[in-house]
């Protein structure tokens, strides 16, 4: 039964009740104290209506003690509050375990007792540990009690679940379930999704949807759509929207399109502030748009430097032929001599590197570090470009290995990695050494094959 909120005027009557012995009178006494700021006195009523079973006293304990008193008196508090069921208590005495304590164990037994009496934050908390321990039966299973209770961060949590083992039926359906109650990065990762299954409409139709609460990818995804249909000032729009956000990638692509509309000025400022997060494409370009635009060739020649010592092979080559003309060859002829490798500068599909981006986001979740998404993209591209000019893709890592020369067991594997990240679930997903040395087996493939 929900006691009643104390009203001002109620004190004197409340006072003979509790000092009665009525735990409900103590109880609201308690609660007209905290409200006018008088902690010690409100303890003290509380004390008085839990010693006689209120249970929202011994609750309200819990959170004075956790507040104003000791960690170990707040345990017991909560734990008198939740051995009867309550799964307030409970869940915040979970957390105070596996927070303050660092007792798992202990935590994950009343997370279960709050999630099983109702509690949606609880079934949330308790499926997330289950995720960490590699739990991933019990964590869908709560993830499911949080979902069907609205909480949309399991519902798109369930999803990655379900993408992470192949499973597409289950994907889009929370997926779905999570965009639908405004679950921004869940329709964000079913535009991705669409996108690659070849459904380019539709992943629009999600992006825009995720970009009505400013997901930055989302608004990046729209500005590459826009760009693809010539729209340069709805690209802009959308590139600048990303770039806000801090995103490198989208600040550069906001200086490409700048340049094309003729705003030098806003290209200045998109390439200088991706140049100065460390982006060396970025750096390159600016470099090229201070010397050509704005005649600055000292600028020019530091963010060719940033970029060439980042390892962009047309800025050590552009920085070469400056310093030869200011008469500095010792270094000039440093980067001519031996300049970085060339980068593979070929797009990817973007099937592919909506593909790449779902299976670094399912690593990143599994508690690994992210790999860079153009690292995906480049393995999945490579095979795509270096594979189109057979006709029977039959016997396709016999066929690059007779024409490429390169290991039949580095093809195999760059096959078996590539596979993963098309079809998840099919085998775990590449770890960032196992990842390396196939990027290795790509370039080598490419190099071995004249693919440029």
């Amino acid at each position: 039964m929900a006691v009643p909120a104390p009203r001002a005027g109620d004190e004197p009557e409340l006072l003979a009740a509790a000092r009665a012995g009525d735990a409900r009178a103590a109880h609201r006494l308690g609660k007209l104290y905290a409200q006018h700021g008088e902690r010690a006195a409100a303890k003290h009523w509380w004390e008085r209506a839990a010693a006689g079973g209120n249970v929202d006293s011994a609750y309200n304990l819990g959170i004075w003690h956790e507040k104003h008193g000791s960690l170990e008196e707040a345990v017991t508090w909560y734990e008198a509050a939740a051995s009867t069921g309550d799964a307030e208590a409970a869940t915040h005495l979970a957390t105070l375990l596996l927070e303050q304590r660092g007792d798992p164990g202990a935590a994950r037994v009343w997370f279960e007792s709050a999630a099983t009496a109702g509690s949606r934050a609880a079934a949330r908390r308790l499926a997330l540990m289950c995720e960490e321990t590699g739990e991933l039966g019990a964590a869908r299973e709560w993830h499911r009690r949080a979902a069907a209770d609205g909480d949309v961060a399991s519902a798109h949590d369930l999803g990655f679940l379900a993408y992470c083992g192949g499973d597409d039926a289950e994907t889009l359906h929370w997926w779905e379930y999570a965009a639908r109650g405004g679950h921004a990065e869940s329709a964000y990762c079913l535009g991705l999704y669409l996108d690659a299954s070849r459904d380019p409409e539709g992943a629009e139709a999600y992006y825009r949807l995720a970009a009505r609460s400013e997901h930055p990818g989302a608004a990046s995804r729209l500005g590459g759509v826009a760009l693809s249909r010539g729209d340069l000032r709805t690209a802009r729009g959308w590139f600048e929207q990303a770039a806000a956000a801090g995103r490198a990638c989208d600040q550069r692509m906001a200086g490409f399109v700048c340049v094309e509309l003729g705003d030098t000025a806003a290209a200045s400022h998109w390439f200088g502030r991706a140049a100065a997060g460390g982006d060396a494409e970025a750096a390159y370009n600016y470099g090229l748009l201070l010397i050509a635009e704005f005649g600055d060739l000292a600028g020019g020649r530091h963010w060719f430097r940033q970029a060439a010592q980042a390892g962009h092979h047309e800025a050590a080559v552009e920085l070469g032929g400056l310093l030869s003309v200011a008469g500095e060859h010792g270094e000039a002829q440093a980067w001519l001599s031996d300049p970085p490798p060339p980068a593979w500068a070929r797009p990817a599909e973007p099937e592919l590197t909506a593909r790449a981006e779902l299976a670094a986001a399912a690593i990143g979740r599994g508690g690994g570090e992210p790999p860079a998404v153009a690292d995906l993209a480049e393995v999945l591209s490579t095979w795509d470009v270096v594979t189109r000019p057979l006709h029977d893709h039959s016997d396709v890592v016999a066929w690059l290995v007779a024409r490429s020369g390169v290991h039949l067991s580095a093809v195999e594997h760059l096959a078996s990695v590539r596979g993963t990240l098309l079809r998840p679930g099919s085998s775990p997903w590449p770890g960032q050494g196992e990842l390396q040395h196939v990027l290795t087996t790509a370039r080598d493939l490419r190099r071995r094959l004249g693919v440029r």
